[in-house]
Parts: C-alpha cells; sequence; structure tokens
C-alpha cells in the first residue's frame, strides 16, 4: 500500500490504513488458528496428507507479518500517530510476531506427528488434545480481547496459562514412565514430550498477546506491576 505524506493525508484516509492493518491481523490469527486446529487434527487421526498442508501453509503466516510488519511502518513514518493510535499500531505489530510463531510451532507439531507416523502409537492421545484446546480456546480468546479492546478477557486468558503449564509438567511425568519402563518408547515418547511443549507456548504467545492487549487499552505494562 503507498500511503501519502502525513501532512496531506486525512483523517478518513488515516481511518482505512488502520482498518486494513486491524483486516491483516485477523486474516493472520484467522489462518494460524487454522494450522492449529489441522496440526492436531494430523496428530490424533494420524493423518500425513493434514500435517504436510499445514507445513505447506506456513508461507502465508510469514507473508501476513510481513504485511503487518511493512504497513505499520509506512503509517508511523508518514502519519506520526500520537497516543491509542500509536499504542494500536505497535500493539499490531507485536500480536503478528506472536501468531507467526504460534503458526511456526504449529509447523513443528506437525513434524513431529510425521515422524511418529512411521511407528506405532505409544498410548491414546488425551491429554494432548486437551493440551491443544486449552491453548486455542486461550489463542482465540486473546484474539477476541484485541478486536473488543476487553481488558476482561484478556485478564482471563492470562490467568488461563497456569492451567496449561500444569497439563505440560503432568503429562511429561506420565511419558517419563513410558520411557523408564521400556528403552523402545523412548523416541516416541521424546517427540511427544515436545508436542507437549509446543502446545505449552503456544499459552505462552496467547498470553502474549493478551498482555499486549492490556498496553493498547491502558497504556500500561502488565508486566511491571508483577514486579
Amino acid at each position: 500500500m503507498a500511503l501519502t505524506s502525513g501532512k496531506a493525508h486525512t483523517s478518513s484516509e488515516f481511518e482505512n490504513e488502520l482498518q486494513e492493518l486491524r483486516r491483516l491481523i485477523l486474516e493472520l490469527g484467522a489462518k494460524v488458528e487454522s494450522m492449529m486446529a489441522k496440526s492436531i487434527e494430523s496428530l490424533t487421526r494420524r493423518d500425513s496428507d493434514i500435517a504436510q498442508t499445514v507445513i505447506e501453509s506456513d508461507q502465508e503466516v510469514n507473508q501476513l507479518e510481513v504485511d503487518v510488519n511493512e504497513l505499520s511502518l509506512q503509517v508511523m513514518a508518514l502519519r506520526q500517530p500520537t497516543s491509542v493510535d500509536l499504542r494500536f499500531i505497535t500493539t499490531g505489530v507485536k500480536i503478528a510476531s506472536d501468531l507467526e510463531r504460534v503458526g511456526d510451532l504449529a509447523v513443528n507439531v506437525c513434524e513431529r506427528a510425521l515422524e511418529l507416523n512411521e511407528e506405532p502409537p505409544l498410548k491414546p492421545y488425551i491429554e494432548l488434545p486437551r493440551m491443544a484446546s486449552s491453548s486455542s480456546q486461550m489463542l482465540r480468546e486473546s484474539l477476541d480481547s484485541f478486536i473488543k479492546e476487553d481488558v476482561v478477557l484478556a485478564r482471563k486468558v492470562m490467568a488461563s496459562d497456569d492451567e496449561v503449564d500444569d497439563m505440560n509438567e503432568e503429562l511429561f511425568r506420565e511419558l517419563l514412565t513410558y520411557m523408564l519402563d521400556n528403552p523402545r518408547n523412548i523416541s516416541r515418547a521424546t517427540r511427544l514430550t515436545f508436542i507437549s511443549k509446543y502446545f505449552e507456548r503456544i499459552a505462552d504467545h496467547a498470553t502474549n498477546i493478551a498482555e499486549a492487549v492490556l498496553f493498547m487499552v491502558e497504556g500500561r505494562n502488565p508486566r511491571r506491576e508483577l514486579v
């Protein structure tokens, strides 16, 4: 998008640019949510075709992040936004970065799923889908809090992070027993441990987004409040 100089812009032009930035972020969020859903489906159904589809879609996510960054830089350079608008733009850049990382983690899940599909299942997948569901809900609610500028919902997301951390620790302990019981389980159990960690990191990125929303709306860094 080519922008005119800051002096020449009208309020309607500036608003259109902010709306385009919002649209790009929401498109990126929808794409990443779809990748997450397909990644756990590829694991539980042992479907390598779905996994490959997710891996191939990562480039689209990367490009959307580039689009967000480029538009944000242009708007900041040429419009010189202040206060609320500036916080919205910088928050958008931060959210896009976290979403891109979630996309990478969905790809990581699929890469481990492809490896697991080469061997018999170690155990029924019960905990991982629960973790995936909790992480997905956190991501969805963090994006909703951005759309609605809802600080109550953002704080709810932040409070949910410990639950996913606990799931990750519980599953790690269980998988460790599989590894200790039989060395032949180590390869598969290790890959499942990686996947569990990926979903825990996705929850962390959802928390980052929620924190960014609090900064956007209230102008305060929630992490500093914890110091």
